[in-house]
């Protein structure tokens, strides 16, 4: 199996319906997967049983921040955005993961002795889908 850097890694967004452009600055981000159980142990059963149920997502940055690319700036609390993200890299072949969501914070970190740092954090909302570039 192929191991790859972070160093690689895109993330791309829009405002819901516009075309995904990438965001500058990106230092990180973690994409967060859930599924729910369901039980369905019935009488009888000498195991419980479960189902998958609904899935959950969340997305979350951590940039520089930068108040001149235009896509940080679109990452504003409630603003609804489409995402694209790409742990490996745009390159033929490799994994990109896209979908929608409702951006729920956003957080400005200064220091006196650093750079400004900015933190976003998107619900998922319909799902997502896996696909190749």
């Amino acid at each position: 199996m192929a191991t790859v850097t972070g160093t690689s890694g895109v993330v791309k967004i829009a405002l819901s319906g516009g075309s995904v452009a990438q965001v500058g600055e990106v230092r990180s981000f973690t994409f967060d997967e859930t599924s729910d159980t369901i039980e369905s142990t019935v009488m009888g059963n000498t195991s419980r049983n479960y189902k998958g149920g609904l899935r959950d997502g969340t997305l979350s940055l951590e940039c520089f921040w930068d108040q001149a690319d235009t896509q940080q700036t679109l990452l504003d609390s409630g603003a609804l955005i489409d995402f694209e993200i790409s742990p490996s890299g745009t390159g033929v072949g490799s994994k990109k993961y896209s979908g929608e969501g409702i951006v729920t914070s956003k957080s400005l970190n200064n220091t006196t002795d650093g750079l400004v740092e900015a933190t976003f954090a998107v619900q998922v909302s319909n799902g997502v889908t896996e696909g190749t570039h």
